[in-house]
């Protein structure tokens, strides 16, 4: 019985994915469970494990996208599964033995049946004549257009979004190489939400900045203390969320989100975080992140952080939030201004920490300094609760004992 293999539906909101890599061959036995491909939403990348045993035939090729509760392979579940009992040696024999007392029209029937049978190959480049035919609409030359399908073939999708080769001016005399690579689903679906977010936010950024002497003081005492209880590092994650939940409860608007003709304000606080994995961006979410404590904002933080690096991260794991925090600072940046990560209303982005001269009280002392930005929607929060709410921030983080722990530092972290 040949048993169809549809996909599964990811997510509620996801319709479609894209084949990124098949593990597996087409005539290749599989096992039930088995990791048979790895397809892109677009949200994460996801594993696709076989439903069944037997001979798997393939339905789509890499490259392709295709519909949830669409086929992408068939399990011929009557197949046996190829057998390994006897050695290779006694195997031999046998087989000598009874060629041997085979006429020999029998003994070449054989061979050619014992035979691999070759699988369908493409040459690479060459289109397929869905793609061929766009091609030759577009007027573009299929040796200018880098194939993605299985052998290189040139699919549909490779030749609707190829375009003619802009000109690079009159060659040098160095290298000149380029490389072409597709972009996966997750990625193209992060460009596409960035640019609508330009095109449909009224989306502007206010700056401020914050001495973080008194935080490097409280982790500089504290920090080995506290590691050796929780098993986590004190980061500045922790201080960032606290400070974060603080401003919200201040000014609500900026946990808000709009929805047709309504402004949804929620009670709650999910604070989604940016994080670099392997597949592109991230943004895991804290769930209700005003019941976590400096303890438990650390904990999950590396939680989320360890997923998303070993490409473990969960669509579920990644869906809704109420606000954003991005830590640009990691990588050395200075100032940015974080774009809003829909359907949110505002983000707050971290930088580097330099120490810079500020004035102190009227005079000049040397500080670790970071620059804060919060980017947020025009359209539903306005300038006084948009400053208003980073100033909260930088209050929170100047003077973290009072305003985040209560005057109680050691009990803050559990010490």
């Amino acid at each position: 019985m040949a048993l169809e293999m549809k996909v599964p539906s990811p997510g509620e909101s996801i319709s479609e994915v894209e084949i990124a890599e098949w593990l597996v061959q087409d005539g290749d036995y599989v096992e039930k469970d088995q990791t048979i491909a790895e397809v892109d939403s677009d949200k994460a990348t996801l594993e696709l494990p076989a439903e069944a045993s037997g001979i798997i035939t393939l339905k789509a090729e890499e490259g392709d996208v295709v519909d949830v509760g669409g086929v992408v392979c068939l399990i011929d579940t009557d197949a046996k599964k190829p057998s390994g009992g006897e050695s290779d040696d006694a195997k031999e024999e046998k087989t000598e033995d009874k060629k041997s007392e085979e006429p020999k029209e029998k003994k070449e029937t054989q061979e050619k049946k014992s035979q691999p049978e070759k699988k369908k190959t493409y040459a690479s480049g060459s289109p397929s004549p869905a793609a061929k035919k766009t091609l030759d609409e577009k007027d573009i030359d299929s040796k200018d257009v880098k194939g993605t399908g299985r052998d290189g073939r040139i699919t549909k999708d490779d030749a609707v979004k190829a375009e003619g080769k802009p000109s690079m001016g009159s060659p040098g005399l160095g290298k000149r190489g380029e490389k072409r690579s597709r972009m996966s689903m997750l990625r193209r679906k992060v460009a596409e939400r960035l640019v609508s977010v330009k095109n449909e936010t009224a989306m502007l950024t206010t700056f401020n900045e914050a001495d973080m002497k008194p935080i490097f003081d409280i982790r500089s005492k504290y920090k080995e203390e506290f590691k050796e209880k929780h098993g986590v590092s004190l980061g500045f994650m922790s201080f960032f969320t606290l400070a974060v939940i603080r401003a919200l409860d201040e000014f609500p608007s900026v946990n808000s989100m709009i929805e047709g003709r309504e402004m949804i304000t929620y009670d709650y606080k999910d604070i989604s975080i940016a994080v670099s994995g392997p597949k592109g961006l991230m943004v895991p979410v804290m769930r209700n992140a005003e019941n976590l404590s400096f303890r438990g904002v650390e904990q999950e933080v590396k939680r989320l952080a360890t997923r998303a690096r070993d490409g473990k991260m969960t669509v579920d794991e990644m869906t809704g939030g109420t606000f954003t925090i991005s830590n640009g600072g990691v990588f050395g940046s200075m100032l940015s201004t974080p774009i809003i990560n829909p359907p949110q209303s505002g983000i707050l982005g971290m930088h580097n920490i330099i120490e810079r001269p500020v004035a102190i009280d009227g005079k000049v002392e040397i500080r670790p300094m970071m620059y804060l930005a919060l980017s947020y929607d025009h359209r539903i929060i306005d300038g006084r609760e948009s400053v208003g709410f980073l100033v909260a921030i930088k209050e929170a983080l100047e003077d973290p004992e009072s305003l985040l722990m209560d005057g109680d530092i050691k009990k803050a972290l559990e010490l």
